[in-house]
């Protein structure tokens, strides 16, 4: 992996493994990944349960570190990242999508959206105005006060989704984010964080099992025991991975 390569890439890793456990409980969640990801791409990360497809998105995430290898992220080397500047790094440059929308009851859609901007220091008025702008380019702006319980599903991932975007992350990472919807709502989500997320200085990575959205992806990652063992882009289908 070249350092021009690093540098064109939104996530390059290069020897990454991931170990839990000692001795004979030791276990090998991630096998020697080399990937590459571009800049202005939603790319699926698929394979069947406990294939390493969350380990690899938290270790792109920095939510975990490697047992060993590199990872470069939006140009940054997070193996040599201390743990205070990777959590400000993590706040300032990537979003989160979750299956469980994990909206605060309590809040409204509007205040749920601005928590991120909340916690990095912005006045409560002035994050409010900008979720409330957010979640109207998201179709919400008639229930911008409406509280979680007064929302479907679909609506609820909305918000959710709204608060992932409303410190402009340049990675947003997304694990299942369709899994509870059904497929109407799911192609909704997908085309927001398409239309939404995917530019030419971000980079989408939605950890998936729902092949109704694979037409979303510019490129499909198959993972299998900790391995990547195949990369399909629009334009060259069917990529094999070495190892």
């Amino acid at each position: 992996m070249t350092d021009v390569a690093v540098r064109n890439a939104a996530v390059a890793l290069s020897g990454v493994a991931k170990e839990f456990g000692t001795g004979d409980t030791k276990t090998l969640a991630l096998a020697d990944i080399d990937l590459e990801l571009p800049y202005g791409e939603l790319v699926l990360l698929v394979g069947p349960s406990g294939c390493g497809k969350t380990t690899l998105i938290s270790v792109v995430a920095g939510l975990l570190d490697a047992t060993r290898g590199q990872t470069e992220v939006l140009g940054q080397n997070l193996t040599r990242m201390g743990g205070a500047r990777k959590v400000r790094f993590r706040g300032d440059n990537i979003g989160f999508v979750f299956q469980q929308y994990n909206l605060l009851p309590a809040l409204t859609a509007a205040e749920n959206a601005c928590v991120p901007l909340l916690i990095a220091g912005w006045s409560r008025a002035k994050a409010v105005a900008k979720a409330r702008e957010l979640l109207t380019a998201v179709g919400l702006g008639n229930r911008l006060d409406s509280y979680p319980n007064q929302l479907s599903g679909g609506q609820q991932q909305r918000v959710a989704i709204a608060r992932a975007l409303v410190h402009e992350p340049r990675l947003l990472v997304c694990d299942e984010p369709t899994a509870a919807l059904d497929a109407a709502s799911g192609r909704t989500v997908m085309e927001l964080i398409r239309k939404v997320a995917v530019q030419p200085d971000r980079a989408v990575i939605v950890v998936t099992h729902d092949s109704r959205v694979y037409d979303f992806g510019d490129r499909i990652v198959s993972m299998a025991d900790g391995r990547i063992e195949r990369i399909e882009t629009k334009n060259s289908p069917g990529v094999r991975a070495e190892h």
